[in-house]
């Protein structure tokens, strides 16, 4: 399928099955999302009668930006800081304290756990299990726990989908760029 020669071209090895129904999963996720941030750049451009490229490269620029996403290698970065279960609530406490943002939390819509974000918090376990990669997992899983006993806030889906695709073998500054590949699909029926 396409998601496993996906992979394999990435990483030049063929997937374990986890990886590839994951990344094929986590594509269909990422097509559509409603009158999110970057459809609707794509959707103001193609109003001023742009052309469909235009109006794409403006969902992408948006798509980007780490409050949209970019959020999903912001969420890498702070695992990668954190590096150990052991850290997570001293290292949460001080950025909040420093009132920085903890990207991959809250949404505007869901006030709950976003929907997108349980599917990829299962296959990020999954995948990790098969590969015996559970760190960033159970990393995520902690955050998790301290977010929602501090500030309220569950995942979103840029959350669980770091943890994934770090686990994958993905570098990060493709991350946000595999979103795009996918969402292309939504944004191209809005501007239609």
């Amino acid at each position: 399928n396409l998601a496993t020669r996906f992979l394999h071209q990435l990483t030049g090895k063929d997937p374990v099955p986890e990886a590839a129904k994951a990344m094929d999963v986590a594509l269909v996720l990422h097509a559509e999302h409603s009158f999110n941030a970057s459809t609707f750049a794509a959707r103001v451009c193609a109003s001023t009668l742009s052309d469909i490229y235009s109006s794409v490269t403006a969902a992408v620029a948006t798509l980007k930006g780490s409050l949209h996403g970019g959020a999903n290698e912001e969420v890498i970065k702070m695992l990668r800081q954190v590096g150990h279960k052991s850290r997570v609530k001293e290292f949460i406490e001080a950025e909040l304290a420093d009132h920085k943002r903890i990207f991959g939390f809250g949404h505007r819509v869901y006030k709950t756990m976003d929907p997108r974000a349980i599917h990829l918090m299962k296959m990020s376990e999954d995948l990790g299990r098969a590969t015996g990669k559970l760190k960033w997992f159970e990393l995520s899983v902690e955050i998790q726990k301290v977010m929602k006993k501090l500030k309220g806030l569950d995942p979103n889906v840029d959350f669980y989908s770091a943890s994934l695709y770090e686990t994958m073998g993905i570098p990060a500054d493709l991350f946000t760029a595999i979103f795009a590949i996918s969402r292309s699909a939504g944004w191209t029926a809005h501007i239609l």
